[in-house]
């Protein structure tokens, strides 16, 4: 399998998933910038959206979206439990969990990153970020992680858009149980190969 990925993009949480399998994955770094992998291909022969993440399997299909592609990767290595068992009641919490981190925080920073967004509609989604932001911390202030007592897929996506507070200037600092649950998920050696394998470990 291939997975194209951009350094401490989404496709993080992919990588994160795959190191934590063990699956074997080919990392291919596609510039987001000029939509060219390192080799030079057009990435969006591979995927015609242009972004990250995308998986080629074996077969030559190609699967886009994080968390269809972090569900996809738990599913080849159940014996990990990094996802509950499809059609159990815990696997739809599971995916509760992904669309919550997907479309109410991944996509509420789109806004943050860019730079043509004027300074008073950044402040409502500013606003709205913490909002969602302080739901989540109330969940890990009694439970180490999304689901429970254990990591899941869930738990790469959330540690991986939580991880881009610092370059939008959002202060996670007011929700201790959310500070303390990105150093529990950053000390996994899944998590500190694949940081070091995108080069962003200082």
């Amino acid at each position: 399998m291939k997975l194209y990925y951009s350094p401490g993009a989404c496709s993080l949480s992919p990588h994160i998933v795959a190191i934590e399998t063990g699956a074997p994955v080919e990392l291919v770094r596609v510039d987001l910038g000029t939509g060219q992998t390192e080799s030079g291909q057009d990435y969006r022969k591979i995927n015609p959206d242009g972004y990250v993440p995308a998986l080629v399997l074996a077969d030559g299909d190609v699967l886009t979206e994080g968390p269809a592609i972090v569900q996809y990767l738990a599913d080849q290595a159940a014996e990990k439990g990094l996802a509950p068992p499809p059609g159990s009641r815990e696997r739809y919490h599971l995916m509760q969990w992904l669309n919550f981190i997907s479309t109410e925080l991944h996509k509420t920073y789109a806004a943050l990153f860019d730079p043509r967004v004027q300074p008073d509609c950044k402040a409502l989604f500013t606003e709205r970020l913490t909002q969602r932001f302080a739901h989540v911390a109330a969940v890990l202030e009694t439970q180490p992680y999304l689901m429970g007592e254990r990591f899941t897929v869930a738990d790469a996506y959330l540690f991986t858009v939580s991880s881009w507070a610092p370059y939008v200037g959002f202060d996670l600092s007011p929700w201790p149980a959310l500070t303390a649950y990105q150093g529990r998920v950053a000390a996994r050696p899944a998590v500190q190969q694949a940081l070091a394998e995108e080069g962003l470990l200082k």
